[in-house]
């Protein structure tokens, strides 16, 4: 995992004069307050460290001198009430391809600090689509790299590698493709074409599969067993339903109808109970007795049907996800705030 305390620790280390150990880098941005006006200017970084090796950005410590502050409360409040989802479609809206990022606060000696981790893009160059920000601080059309320090429009030599290493990768792919059909030989070769329900073969041969077969196909992983007489196919990598978002949208239903809370609707909640009680005190009851984990005050807000699937297969929590919270976690956390 990128996003944990003891890396977040190591990034904020202190020297015996009280500044920074580490500096501004290719993959480490630092930010005094986060604001919601200032999203322009993090999603350049956003894309900036797309297009680079993957990066940080910490809200909560002065630019000069470079001294560690953590947020403050209203700070807190904006990062917390950020919504994935929706700045995930902001992304979406201004560049393309799609960029895989996460988020958390982090209280370390007494401070909260945001942070923001943006992950190397699989497809480069991350590109925007639309002029964005006070005075077009984006541009329809640019492209951003993370340098030693700086964000700024890429310069040639960086983008020629980005199009030499993305022409390499169809090339490999293009390679794997043929080897795989030399093989199994031209003659037993065919393409599976889902769009328009038909496998192709050599010589204009095709074979049409019926829209409402398609879906009772079954697949099974290579090397799996499976008993004789089921109406298997052998696949080589993954298959995802037409209809996972559809799935996934109804799951999604039922869960915020038990868990109707974001952790800002949370916050809230418990404040009317509690007034002047601070985040990271209800964060640290939350953590202390590991709530997010137990489902009789919290569940995973899942974005994808693949995300969960990974989850139940693995046990390990995928990247970006978020908390929903029900009114006996608001119950809870507020005893435990009137017993202190």
């Amino acid at each position: 995992m990128v996003l944990t305390e003891d890396k977040i620790c190591e990034l904020l280390k202190i020297k015996s004069n009280g500044y920074l150990y580490h500096r501004e880098s290719r993959d480490l941005e630092f930010k005094e307050q986060f604001n919601f006006a200032g999203l322009a200017d993090y999603f350049r970084d956003f894309a900036a460290f797309a297009n680079n090796i993957g990066g940080y950005i910490i809200f909560g410590v002065l630019n000069s001198p470079r001294k560690v502050t953590g947020m403050t409360e209203s700070a807190i409040e904006q990062f917390e009430k950020i919504d994935p989802e929706r700045i995930s479609g902001y992304l979406l809206e201004i560049f393309s391809p799609d960029m895989l990022w996460e988020q958390q606060t982090f209280e370390i000696n007494g401070k909260t600090f945001g942070v923001f981790y943006v992950h190397e893009a699989k497809e480069k160059p991350i590109i925007s689509k639309k002029d964005e920000g006070r005075d077009q601080l984006i541009k329809s059309g640019d492209i951003f790299f993370r340098y030693a320090g700086r964000t700024q429009r890429i310069e040639y030599a960086e983008l020629n590698h980005i199009i030499q290493q993305r022409v390499k990768n169809t090339n490999d792919q293009w390679l794997s493709l043929m080897s795989k059909i030399a093989k199994a030989g031209p003659a037993n070769a065919a393409i599976l074409d889902t769009e328009r329900g038909v496998i192709e073969k050599s010589e204009n041969q095709v074979l049409v599969i019926d829209e409402g077969l398609i879906d009772k196909i079954k697949f099974i992983k290579e090397g799996q067993f499976k008993d004789k007489g089921a109406t298997t196919l052998k696949l080589v990598g993954d298959v995802k339903p037409i209809g996972a978002i559809e799935v996934t949208k109804t799951i999604q239903k039922r869960l915020i109808d038990q868990y109707p809370l974001s952790y800002s609707q949370l916050v809230q909640k418990i404040k009317t109970h509690v007034s002047g009680v601070g985040h990271s005190i209800i964060n640290r009851i939350i953590k202390e007795n590991d709530l997010k984990n137990k489902p009789q005050y919290s569940a995973y807000s899942f974005r994808t049907k693949a995300q969960d699937e990974e989850y139940t297969k693995s046990g390990s929590l995928p990247k970006g996800i978020t908390n929903i919270y029900n009114d006996d976690a608001v119950s809870f956390i507020v005893n435990i705030l009137k017993t202190q």
